[in-house]
């Protein structure tokens, strides 16, 4: 009776790790049903006649395309967004008029007027 019952606690908790294992948000030959209940946050990015591309933004910088015909994924596509850079400040040392004294030192016009 012991024996039975650690077999049966064994195979139970056996069964049970594969209830925790992760969810695999996309494969190859998902429905596209299964698809939009998984990954909420996607959005279509290109419709045509019988193919429909979502895109799910993964982070800041990269992007996923899944693409689905006849309601089946047939084609997953990660991305990289172009990066927008930023305007140099005046105050860096890479700015090529950081040691021009025309652009340091300059008056305040809003002060008193001096006569």
């Amino acid at each position: 009776m012991k024996r039975t019952l650690s077999i049966l606690s064994l195979v139970f908790l056996m069964g049970s790790c594969a209830l925790f294992q992760p969810r695999i948000p996309y494969q190859l030959g998902m429905s596209e049903s299964k698809f939009l209940r998984q990954n909420k946050d996607a959005v279509i990015s290109q419709l045509n006649n019988e193919k429909k591309v979502y895109r799910i933004n993964k982070d800041e910088r990269f992007y996923l395309l899944a693409t689905f015909e006849n309601d089946v994924l047939v084609s997953l596509e990660e991305k990289e967004l172009t990066p927008q850079w930023p305007q140099q400040r005046m105050m860096d040392p890479n700015n090529p008029n950081y040691n021009n004294n025309r652009y340091q030192n300059q008056p305040n016009e809003e002060g008193p007027n001096r006569n």
